[in-house]
């Protein structure tokens, strides 16, 4: 289920502090109103996950993962390696 981030269209809160995350099913109906202190809240763009590097790509990884690797010579010219 992914995660979604919501703040308070106007003003601050102590319960819900103006901002919150919840965990929701992608087909749920969209949250209009804190669950806490039910003021209207909207849906904030969020940070994502992006799958981390274990170690650089060398030239030799790359070309057997399938792409071309170029060398650059100049400018606005390169070499196929």
């Amino acid at each position: 289920m992914p995660l979604y981030e919501y703040e308070l269209c106007e003003g601050d809160c102590l319960i819900c502090g103006g901002r919150f995350t919840l965990r929701r099913p992608a087909d749920a109906p969209p949250v209009t109103r804190c669950p806490l202190c039910r003021k209207p809240v909207r849906k904030v763009l969020s940070q994502f996950s992006t799958p981390h590097k274990l170690k650089p790509l060398s030239i030799s990884d790359a070309k057997k993962a399938g792409f071309t690797v170029y060398k650059r010579l100049g400018k606005g010219e390169y070499e196929r390696q």
